[in-house]
């Protein structure tokens, strides 16, 4: 059975508590590094085949935005809670767009739900 994988971006480089919760849930955490990530969470999702998105910035929408326009994901964005983002993933979001939330328990709660949604 292949992991989980999820492309995490954040706007200032950061992301690694989020990432170690995705491998927390065993999902395979692809973060992208530097400044500016979040704005590459889309090309980095259709090169690596992942299976979603996790962007961050101040207002939560630039790169979810951006994976939308270039790639046709879908997205929510906007959001600033983990409950809101599980909801995300239950309406089929692909690309999840955040404010600034570097936390284990966001990587953690949102790939164990997308592993209990998929069947795996």
């Amino acid at each position: 059975m292949a992991k989980v994988k999820v492309v995490i971006g954040d706007r200032l480089g950061k992301g690694h508590n989020v990432a170690k919760g995705v491998e927390a849930a065993g999902g395979l955490a692809i973060l992208i590094p530097g400044v500016g990530a979040d704005m590459k969470v889309g090309d980095v999702m259709y090169r690596e085949n992942a299976d979603f998105g996790l962007s961050f910035c101040g207002s939560g929408g630039a790169g979810a935005l951006t994976a939308k326009t270039k790639y046709g994901y879908p997205v929510e964005y906007g959001l600033r809670s983990v409950e809101a983002g599980i909801t995300a993933l239950r309406n089929g979001s692909k690309v999840i767009g955040f404010g600034f939330m570097d936390t284990e328990e966001l990587g953690r709660r949102m790939t164990e739900e997308f592993i209990k949604l998929a069947g795996r």
